[in-house]
């Protein structure tokens, strides 16, 4: 191996990320772990997955740079899906856990100890589901692990029923068609998942053996393996340790990350240098600097018809042009909050911020949005109000009292 060339650290056993990556809602990352992917070692595939001659198609919903479909069961609902790439695990909701799963054998359920990074526990209960449909397309005998997303559908602004790791489609050639918003799956060997190399196109290796899409990039002369994960919205998560990253702005103190081991405060800054996907450019990213595995989330995938075909070991990302990618500034008032319908409460409040100049504290709940009640402030329409407003007016509740607050928007990043 040659010098400047970053290779992944061994894995403890036990898990990397559920939901992995920095869910950068509302000012607010919010890990279910830690940055990486989920998985019980030993993850396996399906029994069996029936997959239509033809791709199934799915429309897809993309909410915060997460990839969201809606998919009808077997007992005739239907349930809302993230679609995580870096996930080892496949999660779902005890109410989808109850309607779906096969019946129990004799004794209590199995239960998976989860142990993460940050020296964070959790202990989940295992099932097996009948079957798991995604459009046209059937997954039988699925192995998950049955999990509570009320804080994170609080946080997302929509309810959801599960993650759907990346083992699962061990068997099919899986697309992720951000700017058509659209799911494609394939039998392997499809020609839905060989699109023919037109400009824009380029297609990469992809070590799938830890049930992880862990491919080559490069920064400067140096080379690293990172995670490409649809679970983040974030765009590069860096790990520098081996590296000699440049940074044109920063690195500074970020939004405050709510983890299952304690809150820690984020490292963001931009690079001075561009980052090689293959031949794709990513000019100077926004990054997030890491101690876990380096990563590429939703912000850089959301650019992107994304085909993972696991049995090939390749990677092949389709774009209308050549033109090399751009991260937009990272945008803050400097408040990160964790959300519930009622109010948002503020985790923390980011150093050298306009928020730092004023009276508010960690624990100050927020009740309205410019005038509006935070319920009517989804994650998708604040993150495009960070993004345009000069200002923002949040009205903060003291006791009895409420007391509103102009802040303004700043470039975190530039």
């Amino acid at each position: 191996m040659r010098p400047g060339t970053q290779v992944p650290p061994a894995r403890p056993p036990g898990f990397r990320p559920a939901v992995a990556g920095l869910l950068l809602l509302l000012g607010c990352a919010v890990l279910l772990s830690a940055p990486g992917c989920l998985g019980p070692s030993g993850t396996r595939s399906p029994g069996r997955t029936t997959v239509q001659p033809k791709a199934a198609l799915l429309p897809a919903r993309i909410v915060s740079n997460f990839f969201l479909v809606e998919a009808k069961q077997a007992d005739g609902h239907t349930y809302r899906f993230l679609i995580d790439t870096g996930s080892r695990a496949t999660l779902v909701s005890a109410a989808l856990a109850h309607s779906l799963r096969t019946k129990d054998k004799a004794g209590s359920p199995g239960m998976v100890r989860l142990s993460g990074a940050m020296a964070d526990e959790l202990e989940l209960e295992a099932a097996t589901l009948k079957s798991l449909r995604l459009g046209d397309a059937t997954f039988e005998q699925v192995s998950v692990l049955i999990y509570d997303f009320t804080e994170f559908s609080g946080q997302l602004g929509l309810p959801l029923d599960g993650v759907i790791g990346f083992p699962i489609f061990r068997d099919t050639v899986l697309t992720l068609d951000y700017p058509g918003a659209r799911l494609m799956l394939a039998p392997p060997g499809a020609e839905a998942g060989r699109p023919a190399p037109v400009p824009g196109t380029t297609t990469v290796a992809c070590n799938n053996e830890d049930s992880s899409p862990l491919i080559p990039v490069q920064l400067g002369n140096e080379s690293f393996i990172a995670l490409l994960d649809s679970g983040s919205d974030g765009g590069l998560s860096l790990n520098p340790t081996g590296l000699h990253p440049r940074f044109a702005s920063g690195p500074r103190a970020g939004v405050m990350v709510s983890s299952l081991g304690g809150d820690h405060q984020q490292r963001v800054g931009r690079l001075s240098q561009d980052l090689l996907v293959g031949s794709i450019r990513l000019e100077q990213p926004v990054t997030d600097l890491t101690d876990q595995l380096s990563s590429l989330g939703g912000e850089f995938l959301k650019h992107f018809t994304v085909t993972f075909d696991q049995r090939n070991s390749r990677v092949t990302f389709r774009r209308g042009d050549g033109a090399p990618v751009r991260m937009a500034s990272r945008r803050n008032t400097g408040l990160s909050f964790s959300r519930t319908p009622v109010y948002w409460r503020v985790l923390a409040v980011v150093p050298d911020t306009p928020a730092a100049r004023t009276p508010v504290q960690t624990g100050d709940l927020c009740v309205r949005i410019n005038g509006e009640p935070v319920e009517k402030w989804g994650a998708e329409r604040y993150a495009a109000l960070l993004r345009t407003a000069p200002e923002i007016t949040y009205t903060f509740l003291q006791g009895p009292k409420e007391t509103e607050l102009k802040v303004p928007v700043i470039d975190l990043v530039p």
